[in-house]
Order: C-alpha cells, then sequence, then structure tokens
C-alpha cells in the first residue's frame, strides 16, 4: 500500500539494499524510496498505513513488519533492526513511535 505512494524502482532499490539480516538503516531506506522528500501530509498518510492497528503510534510489532508494507515478500526486521529504528523514532521513550516522531525520524 505504501509502494504506491513512491516509485517502484525506488523501492525495489532500497529493499534491494536491506535483504541481508540486520543490513536495514532506516536514513538510508527513506532516502532510496523518496519518504525523505514527502510533505508531512504524505508522511502521515503513510503513518497510517504502518500503524495497522489504528492505535495512533507504530509499535515494535508493526515496526517487525515495516518492509513489508513496501513489498509482500519483503523479510521481517530482525530484533535488533526493530530495536534500533524503535530507539531512534521514539523521541519521548514512551516504547512506540507517533505520528509526529515518524515525520521527524524520517526527515532526520
Amino acid at each position: 500500500a505504501v509502494a504506491k505512494l513512491l516509485a517502484a524502482a525506488d523501492v525495489t532499490a532500497a529493499l534491494e539494499g536491506c535483504k541481508a539480516d540486520d543490513s536495514f538503516n532506516h536514513k538510508v531506506f527513506f532516502q532510496k524510496t523518496g519518504l525523505a522528500k514527502k510533505s508531512n501530509e504524505e508522511l502521515e498518510a503513510i503513518f497510517k498505513i504502518l500503524d495497522q492497528d489504528k492505535s495512533g503510534f507504530i509499535e515494535d510489532e508493526e515496526l517487525e513488519l515495516f518492509l513489508q508494507n513496501f513489498s509482500a515478500g519483503a523479510r521481517t526486521l530482525t530484533k535488533t533492526e526493530t530495536e534500533t529504528f524503535l530507539k531512534a523514532g521514539d523521541s519521548d521513550g514512551d516504547g512506540k513511535i507517533g505520528v509526529d516522531e515518524f515525520q521527524k525520524l524520517v526527515k532526520a
């Protein structure tokens, strides 16, 4: 669903760059996919897709499945990748990423 908002070639390249376990780097991924150039409104729409349980936050279970939002056949993130991703985005320390935190993380 997220892939519809991005160029297919960019998504493919970004996913290729993190096929191996523990190779995911959110900053690189956001740059390669073009997410880093999206407006806050576009990022909010993407956030709502990533927030699969519609809680208003992206929790670790949803982060683990992050890549699959871009391609159904993509791998899940490892525990280490998920923890690193969460730590990078969770600026208030509540153990989850809100929409404002997500926007800041993507644009960082």
